[in-house]
């Protein structure tokens, strides 16, 4: 799939949006309401009344691209309904995108030196 890279930073929309709206009207959008910078290179992602549904806009450098999504079945895990936006990792991006419980993941564990024995 062509989408955001592993490194990008995700930030989701977590009010619901007009479906109807394009690339150029969601990053107008962004700056507007979200007080964000839609061509900076973060990923926004937005989501319709129906939780079956998700838009993603971002930057890549070269043109303002966006990404649609419907699931056949079930409906995306998303957020409390609130005004605002919310930062997310990639990895939770990736989750989300597949379907599954984006709250489930984090970020990995530190590594712990082996001890000396003795």
């Amino acid at each position: 799939m062509i989408g955001p890279g592993t490194d990008a930073r995700v930030m989701i929309a977590t009010r619901a949006v007009d479906f109807r709206k394009g690339p150029d009207s969601l990053a107008a959008l962004v700056a507007a309401d979200y007080s964000g910078k839609p061509f900076s290179g973060v990923v926004y992602v937005f989501r319709a009344k129906r939780t079956d549904r998700i838009k993603l806009i971002w930057w890549d450098g070269t043109g303002l691209c966006m990404m649609a999504k419907r699931l056949e079945s079930g409906g995306f895990k998303w957020p409390n309904i609130q005004d605002g936006v919310m930062r997310v990792t990639a990895a939770q991006l990736g989750a989300l995108l597949e379907g599954l419980d984006w709250r489930r993941v984090h970020g990995g564990r530190r590594p712990i030196a082996p001890q000396i024995a003795g």
